[in-house]
């Protein structure tokens, strides 16, 4: 019983003490010496003297800790040791016998001759090496015999591949939880192959994964990376769906303080990992620059994009971050999350509304941002279509507050973030994003002229949905799913662009850093995502059969929403930037007192709540905006007829 507790004891902490190791090593090699000597003085027939083994015991011991140090073999931890690391167990005995060699030609008073003393050496860099390696094997063997015994409830997995990162997996898996029965491979190129001790197995189709499924009895299978899932969700994937077969994924590993290792993150795969094309690439060193050591203000800084633009600043060395949002428990969360993860972060969280120009003006004069990312915003398409005021007083009054405000502190860059939406809106949220396009970028317009004083750099970042975030379909479908169905799609035909939020947010700093203000720019976008193949892939994912498990349900496209979205409209262009993956949008200017104009005529009808009065001035200004909305519609009729009676008349975009 107390042998079982000892071990038990072990096993739960977390890796044995680096001292342990040293000691054990430095006990071997010096053992491996004193054989050593005795080997070479038996087959020389010298006479044993116990003062000169006592002596080679000692130069032994120092120079095998010496060497041991300098190389720090004892760092590393036994039961994730691979080929490649002992290269440097095998260059610390050299040096450890090299060492020998010369402080014992130098103390031999001829005792030993020097082919004698060459061949002393070689037997113990021999006898060493063999006997430290023999050394780990053995505690390889008894740690895995002892998790075996302890932990048998053991979720038996197969990791995918048999590449670098596949290895590495392997190595660095929970122990407790997971039990490696293979590595998974397609074809029959790698047949009859171990890595690690365990075997490489092979599929050519379902059935060959439905007869390892049952042979092994795995209930996972662990991708070492995004890349090889997306590489194998027409297949591999399907077929765990089919045999409810978790499908797990490792994050990658990570250094923590002191040169010791993190254990391997594993989650499920989401349909985030699915749907993700491979990253651009971004110079974030570039990008950390152009932050580190200013005062930063992020508003709708608890939201989905601004709670991960806080996470990924909070990483630049700023000197200060500015949070502000009206959402109390989103914001309290942020807070928790960033004083656990960053310590040594300077930020300061503000409720507060964007529409609300005293309490803008009271952060602008009491932190003095250099650099502000606008984020906040209202960004559903339906309910923005049954409260357009709000839209307008949010998306346009509340952007042009903070803007003004930006300019009259003087702000270096303001970096507004907008949507695919905005393009040739059909919707009110859409046309909402549009007009404040137009007023930051007239008046950054207006400044580069010198029409209006100020220095602030204005500009605009265009992308599609985000994954997971807070208006992304992906977590209405998930709940959909654990309710069992049914699923709902507006349009069987529609599609959206996605990108992650990290990626997102990397790619707002990128534009921020070589933005010089005036500037929209659009992302590379990818491929788009047809949301009903969307569906059911999450519904495979889930382990369930589309239309048998769970249902599909087309309810219609909803007021305002678009079949697809655009990241141009028809009447714009795109420069080249020097990031291939970002573009310039080449958009009409507008003039700025008269957009100011609009837009304080526009913001005293929202707030009058004069909805009629308020769509159809949107739609002046936006000429582009064509409402799919029945409601909105006789306002394009109205407009039309309008134009008609002033015909003759020259009238530009925007006549309020």
């Amino acid at each position: 019983m107390a042998i079982r507790k000892t071990l038990q004891t072990l096993v739960n902490s977390k890796y044995v003490n680096r001292w342990v190791i040293l000691l054990a090593d430095v006990l071997i090699s010096v053992f491996c010496s004193l054989l050593s000597c005795l080997f070479v003085s038996y087959i020389a027939r010298l006479s044993v003297v116990p003062g000169e083994f006592i002596q080679v015991l000692l130069l032994s011991t120092f120079s095998t800790l010496l060497s041991y140090l300098i190389w720090r073999t004892y760092r590393s931890i036994i039961r994730h040791t691979t080929l490649k690391e002992l290269w440097r167990l095998g260059v610390a005995v050299f040096c450890k016998v090299v060492v020998l060699f010369l402080l014992i030609l130098t103390l031999n008073d001829d005792v030993l001759t020097i082919r004698q003393l060459i061949l002393t050496i070689t037997v113990d860099f021999s006898l060493s090496i063999i006997a430290l390696i023999a050394f780990r094997v053995i505690l390889l063997f008894l740690y895995d015999a002892v998790i075996i015994n302890f932990y048998p409830k053991q979720t038996p997995i197969l990791i995918y591949g048999i590449g670098q990162d596949a290895v590495a997996v392997a190595t660095m898996l929970p122990d407790k939880k997971y039990r490696v029965m293979g590595f998974l491979t397609i074809g029959k190129q790698y047949e009859s192959y171990r890595i690690l001790g365990h075997p490489v197995l092979q599929i050519e189709d379902y059935i060959g994964f439905e007869n390892l499924r049952k042979r092994y009895g795995m209930q996972a299978i662990l991708f070492p990376d995004q890349k090889s899932v997306r590489e194998e969700q027409d297949r591999i994937i399907r077929y765990c769906g089919k045999d409810k077969v978790k499908i797990l994924i490792a994050q990658p590993i990570e250094e923590a303080a002191g040169n010791t290792i993190k254990p391997q993150k594993i989650q499920e795969v989401r349909i985030e990992d699915l749907l993700m094309r491979d990253e651009i690439e971004i110079s974030m060193s570039e990008v950390m620059a152009n932050f580190q050591g200013k005062v930063i203000m992020v508003t709708g800084a608890a939201g989905s994009i601004g709670s991960e633009l806080c996470r990924q600043l909070a990483t630049f060395h700023v000197k200060q971050l500015v949070l502000f949002d009206s959402a109390e428990t989103p914001m309290h969360n942020l807070r928790l999350e960033l004083e656990e993860r960053f310590p040594d972060l300077y930020f300061v969280p503000v409720i507060g509304d964007v529409r609300q120009e005293a309490r803008v003006d009271f952060a602008m004069r009491k932190f003095h941002p250099q650099i502000i990312f606008h984020a906040a915003a209202y960004k559903h398409v339906p309910l923005m279509e049954e409260n357009p005021c709000e839209a307008v007083l949010v998306n346009v009054k509340g952007t042009a507050c903070v803007a003004n405000y930006a300019v009259s502190y003087g702000v270096e860059k303001f970096i507004m973030v907008s949507t695919d939406k905005a393009v040739n809106p059909t919707n009110v949220m859409g046309a909402s994003k549009r007009l404040a396009e137009i007023y930051v970028q007239s008046l950054s317009v207006a400044i580069g002229r010198g029409q209006k004083e100020g220095k602030t750099r204005f500009i605009t970042t265009r992308f599609g949905n985000v994954l997971g975030s807070n208006g992304s379909v992906i977590p209405r479908f998930r709940a959909q799913i654990e309710k069992g169905g049914p699923v709902t799609v507006t349009h069987p035909d529609i599609i959206r662009y996605f990108m992650t939020i990290p990626e997102a947010c990397r790619l707002v700093m990128e534009a921020a850093t070589m933005g010089r203000g005036d500037e929209i720019f659009i992302f590379e976008m990818g491929e788009p995502v047809k949301i009903a193949n969307l569906a059911r892939r999450m519904i495979e994912l889930a382990g369930f059969e589309p239309d048998k498990d769970i249902k599909i349900e087309y309810t219609g496209l909803r007021p305002g929403e678009k079949l697809y979205e655009e990241l141009l409209s028809n009447e714009e262009n795109t420069k080249p930037t020097t990031h291939k993956k970002i573009r310039i949008a080449d958009v009409r200017q507008y003039d700025y007192e008269e957009v100011a104009r609009a837009i304080e005529k526009l913001s005293q009808l929202s707030l009058e709540v004069r909805i009629p009065d308020t769509v159809r001035l949107m739609k002046k200004i936006v000429p582009e905006f064509k409402s799919n909305n029945s409601i909105y519609e006789q306002y394009d009729r109205e407009l039309k007829e309008e134009a008609q009676v002033e015909e003759g008349k020259v009238a530009g975009p925007i006549n309020a």
